[in-house]
């Protein structure tokens, strides 16, 4: 065979077999066998061993051809992958349908999605070829997973026309595929999935793209992000143009002219949606046209064009065996119900959540007793009521024990809070959680430090505070199960790439409580360093916008401890970054927006809203959500509806976009 030859029949065979995959994983129609499918495979896979040249980005062999990642590199979404808002009942659609007409007028026609329980993700085309697949995030900045994406077979690797296309969609795992996952890591005595979207959502993040190929995932694809040659006038002509392309959508998505037909549609669905082979949490309902969608544009959180039915949680009768204490990062002990093993939308509970002691007071549930459940948002469990018909006299009242179920320490209940604490810093179990919280992707985001290796590591004695972390060596290390000499070596770089973090981070990190990764940002931010933090008191915590009296008085008191300054001291000795490296803008005083606060409304031409709430907050600004006799300013764009109705009767003063432009630009 020549080279030409060789060239030609590598086309040739990628073209076929991109064939075949389409058929069997978007069409469910396969039109080979397997062993033909295998044998045409097996000759791609030598022709391009002996002729590397010629084989693409896109062939169907580079599907598990990639290296491990060191970690995941982040991606900005240019149309930002926003949330969408929430109906519970059929008075919340007609709610939303009355919405819609009053701002664009009777003629709407809708289409109706099933919502699938996976992970969002964006793919981008460049010509034709995939060339990035990204995870939703936080809605404006992903991880970039192309390689876990790219052996998700039913995502192509090239579509059919040369088109420049960003698209989005669920990646989800079948039902027979999370039993079979389920199965073999118990079979390894692996803690198994809680449920199918845990289970997509970890195989997207494993950094060995091998391990997500063994997973047999799918995708549906629902909608497009970027499209500069976008053509068509509606989204349910879009789905078909996306299906057109190679995509794969929804077969079970359908339009109607009335929200009681969209209605009925989610009552059907209710009923039948365990007998699909993927989990749906509820049905998504657009409005179709193009046009009509970009009229009503977009709240701050979501479009004001589609909306999210929930479907209703679903109940079950079980017993309560046994109440479980467990204590966490904060001391708080919690409760939780040990059930009588019970399925319940789908999945097989035996714990639920009780919160507190007060709960179980006044809901006046007892061991042994007959309990309703169900599952809050088709999640997390709970105990919504006890049967006391059933009961027999041998149920016993349940009380909160008088000394810390890990440490044996006395427990408190302080003054005002339902929740009983355990006061004892030293306690194994607080220490524990606030190692898992202090690895934890939003606090210091180290890779490869999940639940088990810090348990593990806890357990052999080889860490008690995050200090510790830092001082691990190979030695510490290798002797311990699952802990070959890659994985050390990634864990220990990973740490040693945490030292590096902005101080938000690591004042997240580090458990204060009431403070989370928005006030952690805000503090970091305005004091600039962990010197700063340490030195200020708690009127100068109460200065900082955001940031109340309980939360100061909880950030003071936790920088006066000595154990705390000893903790930062040997920090800093060990090099972690103890300054914000975030972009520090200081307002001046003759700024219009200095000290004022200002509410964004309404749809503008030549800024986004994000761009208009970051130059006010420069400024000195407060950006708020609501209009109210504090606000000083609402900047209203075109359709700016309620809010500028109330700014009106409230005597606010009301800028437009070209007043904002021209004080921006002053």
């Amino acid at each position: 065979m020549t080279r030409d030859e060789a060239k030609q029949r590598i086309q040739a065979l990628q073209d076929e077999l991109h064939q075949y995959n389409y058929e069997y994983h978007v069409l469910d129609n396969p039109t080979v066998s397997d062993d033909y499918y295998d044998k045409t495979f097996r000759e791609l896979i030598n022709l391009e061993d002996e002729y590397p040249e010629f084989q693409t980005a896109d062939s169907p062999t580079q599907r598990v051809g990639a290296e491990p990642l060191d970690q995941f590199v982040k991606v900005d979404h240019n149309v930002p992958m926003l949330s969408l808002g929430n109906a519970f009942n059929a008075q919340e659609l007609r709610d939303f349908d009355r919405r819609v007409k009053e701002r664009v007028g009777d003629q709407v026609r809708y289409v109706c999605e099933l919502k699938i329980d996976g992970l969002a993700v964006s793919l981008l085309y460049e010509n034709g070829q995939f060339v990035r697949g990204a995870t939703r995030g936080d809605g404006k900045t992903g991880e970039d997973i192309t390689q876990n994406l790219k052996t998700v077979k039913s995502i192509p690797l090239k579509i059919r026309e040369e088109e420049t296309i960003e698209v989005r969609g669920e990646v989800f795992m079948p039902k027979r595929s999370f039993l079979a996952l389920n199965e073999a890591r118990e079979s390894n005595s692996e803690e198994p999935f809680a449920n199918p979207r845990n289970a997509a959502a970890g195989s997207l993040r494993q950094l060995d793209p091998k391990i997500a190929a063994r997973r047999n995932l799918d995708i549906f694809l629902y909608s497009v992000g970027e499209w500069e040659a976008a053509t068509t006038a509606s989204h349910s002509e879009r789905l078909k143009y996306m299906k057109e392309l190679g995509f794969k959508t929804n077969p079970e998505t359908e339009t109607f002219e009335s929200i009681e037909d969209v209605i009925q549609f989610t009552e059907d669905w209710t009923v039948k949606r365990h007998e699909l082979d993927y989990e749906i949490d509820g049905i998504v309902i657009k409005v179709d046209s193009i046009d009509l969608q970009e009229r009503l544009g977009f709240t701050a959180k979501s479009p004001r064009w589609a909306i999210a039915y929930k479907f209703p949680a679903e109940e079950a009768v079980t017993t309560l065996h046994d109440i479980e204490l467990s204590v966490g990062r904060t001391g708080a002990v919690t409760p939780t119900a040990i059930l009588e093993p019970v399925q319940v939308a789908g999945t097989t509970v035996q714990r639920a959540s009780l919160h507190n002691e007060d709960l179980i007071i006044e809901k006046d549930i007892r061991l042994h007793d007959t309990v309703i459940i169900k599952k809050a948002g088709d999640i997390i469990p709970e105990v919504v009521r006890v049967v006391t018909d059933e009961r027999t006299g041998n149920e016993q009242v349940f009380r909160m024990p008088e000394n810390c179920p890990e440490c044996g320490e006395p427990l408190e209940q302080p003054g005002g809070e339902v929740a009983w604490r355990c006061v004892n810093p030293n306690c194994p179990a607080q220490l524990k959680e606030g190692l898992i919280h202090f690895v934890s992707r939003n606090a210091m985001n180290i890779d490869g430090l999940g639940e088990k290796v810090i348990e593990q590591l806890f357990d052999h004695e080889l860490i008690q505070t995050i200090a510790d972390l830092y001082k691990l060596t190979p030695d510490d290390l290798l002797p311990l199960e699952r802990m070959g000499q890659k994985s050390v070596d990634n864990l220990l770089k990973a740490i040693e790439t945490s030292k590096d973090n902005s101080l938000e981070r690591l004042l997240f990190g580090l458990g204060i409580r009431f403070v989370g990764s928005k006030a952690a940002d805000t503090l970091a931010a305005q004091f600039g360093t962990m010197d700063a933090l340490m030195e200020a008191d708690k009127d100068d915590f109460e200065a900082v916008p955001d940031i109340g009296d309980k939360m100061a008085a909880s950030i003071a008191t936790y920088f006066e401890q000595d154990q705390v300054k000893q903790l930062i001291d040997e920090l800093k000795s060990l090099g972690l970054n103890m300054t914000y490296l975030g972009e520090i803008v200081e307002a001046s005083e003759d700024s219009p927006f200095y000290d004022k606060t200002v509410v964004i409304t309404g749809k503008f031409t030549d800024m986004n809203r994000q761009d208009i709430k970051a130059q006010i907050e420069a400024l000195g600004g407060q950006v708020t959500g609501s209009v109210s006799k504090k606000t000083d300013i609402l900047i209203a764009g075109d359709d700016a509806g309620s809010k500028y109705d109330k700014a009106v009767d409230l005597n606010v003063s009301i800028w437009d976009e070209a007043q904002l432009l021209e004080t921006l630009e002053a």
